[in-house]
C-alpha cells in the first residue's frame, strides 16, 4: 500500500479537545515514545469533529511538538492530512486512517478561546 497524503478541508468542520495531547508511545511496555525526523516528540491529541449536521467523530490527530490547548477547548488544526494504513497483527487484516496536523491551535476571537 502507498502512503499518500490526503488533504483534509477543515474548514467545514469544528473541533473540540475532547482529550489532552500526549506523547504519542511506540511500545506501551518499554514507554518508548515516537518522535519525528528532528528528533521533536510526536504528540497525540483525540479531537471531536463535528459537521453542520451536527455528525460527530472522535479522531486522534498527531503534531510534532505538544499543542498549547486543554480539554474542552474549541480549537482549529491546520495544514491537516490523512494517511491510509494497514497491518496484520495476528493473522488479522487491519486499516484505517490516520491523521497529522501541522499545528492544533485555540480558536481565537472570545476570551478563554472560545467560538463566537
Amino acid at each position: 500500500m502507498r502512503n499518500i497524503p490526503i488533504p483534509v478541508d477543515t474548514h467545514r468542520l469544528r473541533f473540540s479537545c475532547a482529550k489532552a495531547p500526549r506523547p504519542r508511545l511506540i511500545d506501551q511496555e518499554s514507554g518508548k515514545i515516537k518522535t519525528d525526523k528532528q528528533g521533536n516528540t510526536i504528540y497525540e491529541t483525540v479531537l471531536l469533529a463535528e459537521d453542520d449536521f451536527g455528525r460527530m467523530e472522535l479522531v486522534k490527530v498527531g503534531t510534532s511538538g505538544e499543542p498549547s490547548i486543554t480539554q474542552g477547548q474549541d480549537v482549529v488544526p491546520t495544514g491537516m492530512i490523512g494517511y491510509t494504513w494497514e497491518q496484520t497483527r495476528n493473522g488479522e487484516l487491519r486499516w484505517g486512517v490516520s491523521y497529522k496536523a501541522a499545528s492544533i491551535v485555540p480558536v481565537s476571537g472570545t476570551p478563554g478561546g472560545g467560538r463566537t
